[in-house]
């Protein structure tokens, strides 16, 4: 395939999805630009909690912590999986490596 025709076909690839990716990226930033998030992120970054253990390492209220909760998910910065009668939550490493590789592209 000729460079240009290779060059225009990635450019209708990059088009299409574009909207959503900054869609994407705008959530992940109105997520992240939160403190209480932050904390949780680097909680998560430990070991997989449920909301109650998460609740405990903050001094406010536990439907404050799900409010919070619900937009990292949102974000997909986090995921979540029930077992038994919690839910467990964990850090979605593959969203953060998008957004690495992506500020990384900024530096070029």
């Amino acid at each position: 395939m000729p460079l240009k025709t290779k060059k225009i076909r990635q450019f209708k690839i990059l088009f299409r999805y574009l909207p959503k990716y900054i869609n994407d990226m705008n959530n992940i930033f109105k997520a992240l630009n939160d403190e209480t998030r932050r904390k949780i992120v680097e909680l998560l970054k430990e070991k997989e909690m449920n909301a109650g253990e998460i609740a405990d390492k903050f001094n406010i209220s536990k439907p404050s912590i799900s409010h919070h909760l619900d937009i990292l998910k949102r974000a997909d910065l986090i995921t979540s999986e029930k077992k038994g009668q919690f839910i467990e939550y964990a850090l979605n490493t593959t969203i953060l490596e998008d957004l690495l590789t992506w500020i990384l592209t900024l530096k070029k």
